[in-house]
């Protein structure tokens, strides 16, 4: 096998690497995989990744991107490797990603500014394929002892310099010979591995939260059904799901040395959990095991093993039983636009529940085309939106309390920003009034909740609040209802202290549709609450 290393000059070859294809979305169906059902009479198979990614030598420790398409891993010995003439079993960090017919490309060496230490490792890949966690503490593109950071991917295709996580109290609890991470898909939860006992070896898991101020909170235990002060638990992997979590354990009942456990979380103080059960074979073998990641399909495991290799380790991959895989989830992917010029934009991505606005997660777009991807669990109603300086984000709603569980789906969902001038128009598709009434629904303040952060932050700000109907109906009914359900958000707005001279109401019914009243989709767009910025 031939590896080479990865030039600076590729900035082509990079950028095709991190475009992120649209999906097919014409049916406007969510596509079920039907080819992942795997039952106890299955014959599971370990499926070796091949010569472009394995080679002689030691391939270790996968980390696959949600969407299956991008895999990071350790080599160690090579000698790409930047410290393979000085450090003895320098592991360095290398990459390969699927291309179309489904194969793997051959495997490149990651440049600067990441492989710059002894021993280099990606923890985790987030949804949008646009941020890695990776091992070790950096400040300012150097290494700085223990710890974990966190990189972005530039413009330019290149990773941006290692920033370390800030975890309070982080050094009272990593104190022994091992430490690593995870972090969960809601870009949130971070669960690490290590222990406070000075110089030991058995790990317990834990888990952080990001904090307003972009810090992490003091990690917490999961408990005694994960962690036994006798026993080493390490290298978590928490699904796409958010509840579903595999580690790697010496407990009893394993096969070998240390095992793949799977294990749910059944509320929401992570102190509860599910009685760990053991992967088995072949995920497991007489040899130590760990290093577990999944898709966020939850239809392929990736892991490293000694048998059958071409060298010392192999990566290879193994469908899950139904019992062994998480819940369901969606992918949602898509492109950031400004919505007057229709440029891609780089921005930070939220998602809150409805209607509660609790944050579920973050993302970012990709610099270069401005490709997103998140992943949502289901049983929730979702509020997205894209935040950027000097916009304003058009949010969208994804409603995933009302489908059933019936698989891993995909699905496409652009997001735009408007830029904060006189007569740009802001859409609120996350206003909603019961069937012919105009009363706001509570899940709707949490939309004109940013409309009035947007009027405090610009005192100089004026707007006109307007609704529309679609054609069902006669012209003067439409005209009143539009008309009351504009002065029923104008009215919450200045309830929270906006002066009412700032705000023109109008309704205006069924006479400027978006698109013609031909289809239930149509009449569905034509029916929407906006603003129009009138002074700046």
């Amino acid at each position: 096998m031939k590896k080479f290393v990865l030039s600076l000059t590729l900035m082509a070859t990079i950028s095709g690497l991190w475009a992120q294809p649209k999906l097919d979305t014409t049916d406007n169906k969510l596509k079920q995989q039907k080819e992942n059902i795997i039952t106890e009479s299955t014959i599971i198979k370990i499926e070796n990744l091949g010569l472009n990614i394995n080679s002689e030598l030691p391939e270790l420790r996968p980390t696959i991107s949600p969407d299956g398409n991008l895999l990071f891993f350790i080599c160690e010995n090579h000698p790409a490797n930047s410290k393979y003439r000085s450090i003895p079993n320098s592991q360095d960090i290398w990459f390969s990603y699927k291309e179309e017919n489904g194969q793997w490309s051959e495997a490149r060496h990651l440049s600067y500014p990441l492989n710059t230490v002894h021993y280099n490792t990606v923890y985790s890949i987030s949804p949008d394929n646009n941020r890695i966690l990776i091992r070790g503490a950096f400040v300012n593109g150097a290494y700085d002892g223990k710890g974990v950071s966190i990189c972005h991917l530039r413009e330019d295709g290149r990773w941006s310099e290692p920033d370390a996580l800030r975890i309070r109290n982080y050094f009272k609890y990593d104190q022994g010979k091992q430490s690593g991470a995870c972090m969960a898909h809601d870009g949130r939860t971070l669960l690490l591995y290590m222990t406070p006992e000075k110089g030991g070896s058995l790990n317990d898991i834990f888990v952080c939260f990001l904090t307003s101020n972009g810090s992490w909170t003091e990690p917490k235990s999961l408990g005694k059904k994960i962690n036994s002060p006798e026993t080493d638990e390490m290298t978590p992997y928490l699904a796409a799901d958010g509840k579903t979590l595999y580690f790697s354990s010496n407990r009893t009942g394993g096969l070998g040395d240390n095992d793949i456990w799977m294990t749910r979380r059944l509320d929401d103080s992570w102190q509860k959990w599910s009685d760990p059960v053991n992967l088995g074979s072949p995920i497991n073998t007489e040899n130590w095991d760990a290093f577990f990641t999944l898709d966020a399909g939850g239809e392929y495991a990736y892991l490293s093993t000694k048998l059958n290799t071409y060298g010392e380790s192999d990566i290879v991959r193994v469908k899950l039983m139904e019992k062994e895989k998480p819940d369901p989830v969606i992918l949602v992917s898509g492109n950031v636009y400004n919505k007057k010029t229709n440029e891609p934009l780089s921005a930070s991505l939220l998602y809150e529940t409805l209607p509660d606005g609790i944050i579920a997660g973050n993302g970012m777009s990709n610099a270069i085309d401005g490709a997103f991807k998140i992943v949502l669990p289901f049983n929730k109603n979702y509020s997205i939106r894209a935040t950027a300086d000097k916009f304003f984000a058009i949010s969208e709603n994804l409603n995933l309390d009302s489908l059933v569980k019936e698989g891993y789906k995909e699905i496409h969902k652009d997001l735009f920003l408007v830029p904060i001038e006189i007569g740009q128009i802001v859409r609120l598709n996350n206003v909603f009034f019961d069937f012919d009434k105009w009363s706001l629904r509570p899940e709707s303040y949490l939309e004109l909740d940013r409309v009035v952060k947007l009027l405090e932050e610009n005192p100089s700000i004026e707007i006109e609040m307007s609704a529309h109907t679609d054609s069902y109906g006669s012209d003067e009914y439409n005209m009143k209802l539009s008309d009351n359900r504009a002065r029923s958000v104008v009215e919450y707005i200045i309830s929270k202290g906006i002066n009412a001279s700032r705000i023109i109401t109008q309704g205006y019914g069924e006479t400027k549709p978006v698109v013609p009243n031909d289809s239930d989709e149509n009449r569905q767009l034509n029916r929407r609450v906006e603003f129009k910025i009138m002074k700046n």
